[in-house]
C-alpha cells in the first residue's frame, strides 16, 4: 500500500480524519514555499498538497489562480518546485502529494516527470485534467515508481464515468466537493453529502473530499461523515496572499494557527 493510502486507510481505522492542505510551489516565493511546508508538518497537517503553478488552471479559483500567476512571474516551473521537494526530502514527516495539470506532465515527459518527483520524495500525484482513458499508462508508470496517483470524481460524473473510475483507481480517490472552480464558500453544498455516501456504498475505497471546503465548521461537520482526508486549499492561500500586509514570520506564524485550528476541528 502506497504512503497515501496509508495514512488515509490509519484515519479510517481511528474513526478520524485527514487534514491536507494545499499550497502552490513558489508563493509568494520559493523561500516562504520552503518554510509553510516544514510549518504545515509540525502544525498537524498529515498529508500536503503542493501545487505546480500553471498559467490555465481551469479548475482552479481567483484566489489559486491569482497565486500561480504570481508564482509563474517569479520564474516558478518544474525545475523550481523540484528544488523545493529536494531541500525538505526527508524534514518533514508528511507526505507530499504533487498537483499539478496534465499539459506540463506532457511537455516534460510523463515517465521524467514521475521519475524526478518520486526521486525527490514526493508520494502522490493529482491531475485534474487527466482523461479518463489515459490513466491506465499514468497508472502503471507512478506504480513503478511508487507514486500514487490520485482520480478524480466530480458532482456531474456521470454513473458510468464514476463507475470507470472507480475500476480504474489504485488506491485513493478525490471526491469534488462542489461543481465548479475551488474557492471559499459559506455553506456546504447540500447535494455533497449525497454524492458522498453513494460513492461510498460502491466502493470501499479511501476517499478525500476538497474544493470549497474553507472554515473549522465546515471541517467539523465534514469530518464527521466518514470522509477519510479532507483538502483545504484557498483558505491557505489567502493567508499566504498577505504577504505585503506582514511579514513573513507574522504570516507563517497566522498559517500555522490556521492549521492547528483546522486540525483541532477534526
Amino acid at each position: 500500500m502506497n504512503i497515501i493510502s496509508s495514512v488515509l486507510s490509519k484515519k479510517r481505522d481511528s474513526r478520524s480524519c485527514a487534514l491536507i492542505p494545499f499550497i502552490i510551489a513558489g508563493y509568494p516565493s520559493l523561500d516562504v514555499t520552503v518554510e509553510a511546508l516544514h510549518l504545515l508538518d509540525k502544525r498537524g497537517a498529515d498529508i500536503i498538497e503542493l501545487g505546480i503553478p500553471y498559467a490555465d488552471a481551469l479548475a482552479d479559483g481567483p484566489l489559486i489562480q491569482n497565486a500561480s500567476k504570481a508564482a509563474l512571474n517569479q520564474g516558478t516551473y518544474i525545475d523550481q518546485v523540484l528544488k523545493i521537494l529536494e531541500m525538505v526530502d526527508g524534514g518533514i514527516k508528511a507526505p507530499i502529494i504533487i498537483f499539478t495539470y496534465y499539459n506540463p506532465v506532457l511537455v516534460r515527459g510523463v515517465e521524467k516527470f514521475i521519475k524526478e518527483i518520486a526521486f525527490l520524495g514526493a508520494k502522490g500525484l493529482i491531475i485534474p485534467d487527466l482523461p479518463v482513458e489515459e490513466t491506465d499508462y499514468l497508472i502503471s508508470v507512478c506504480s513503478y515508481y511508487d507514486i500514487e496517483l490520485v482520480l478524480f470524481i466530480a458532482p456531474n460524473s456521470s454513473n458510468h464515468r464514476i463507475n470507470k473510475i472507480l475500476s480504474k483507481s489504485p488506491g485513493c480517490l478525490y471526491i469534488v466537493s462542489s461543481k465548479g472552480v475551488t474557492g471559499i464558500r459559506d455553506s456546504i453544498d447540500t447535494k455533497l453529502k449525497t454524492l458522498f455516501e453513494d460513492i461510498k456504498n460502491r466502493t470501499n475505497k479511501l476517499t478525500m473530499l476538497g474544493f470549497g471546503i474553507s472554515t473549522s465548521e465546515q471541517v467539523s461537520i465534514i469530518s464527521k461523515w466518514n470522509v477519510d482526508g479532507i483538502v483545504m486549499g484557498s483558505s491557505f492561500i489567502k493567508i499566504l496572499s498577505k504577504a505585503n500586509d506582514f511579514s513573513d514570520v507574522q504570516m507563517l506564524d497566522r498559517l500555522g494557527h490556521f492549521c492547528y485550528t483546522m486540525k483541532s476541528s477534526i
